[in-house]
């Protein structure tokens, strides 16, 4: 995967996708797990699918919601920039997708000074052949 621009292709996004998973690098954040919040965005040239009015030629955004979410929950790491990048990789595997934009919220983050949130994002592209 490469860091692209996505100016040239439509967009389909989902946003606030919540999962419980026991991502962090502390014990207790193992153990008791927390809420992420991932927003993703996916980039392809949508312009078949909406000329045919053809689901086959997009992206299913309730597949793909379901897919990022099982790979959130998924094998728990110590980084959400880790978990980020297998979103990412997640949503690459589809067919449609050439680029993605991830964006992973960890709002209950053990930071010890008040905070609304913390979050990484990574936009990624499909290697060229």
């Amino acid at each position: 995967m490469v860091l692209v621009n996505d100016s040239d292709l439509d967009a389909i996004t989902i946003t606030g996708i919540r999962v419980h998973a026991n991502h962090g690098v502390f014990d207790f954040e193992r153990e008791n797990g927390q809420e992420f919040i991932v927003d993703v965005t996916v980039f392809s040239d949508l312009s078949d699918a909406g000329a045919r009015d053809d689901l086959s030629r997009t992206v299913h955004y309730g597949e793909l919601a379901e897919a990022v979410a099982a790979a959130v929950a998924s094998s728990p790491v110590d980084l959400i920039e880790t978990v980020a990048e297998r979103v990412a990789r997640t949503a690459l595997e589809v067919a449609a997708v050439q680029r993605v934009r991830v964006t992973l919220h960890k709002p209950q983050a053990p930071i010890s000074v008040p905070f609304d949130d913390v979050s990484v994002t990574i936009t990624r592209s499909k290697e060229r052949a």
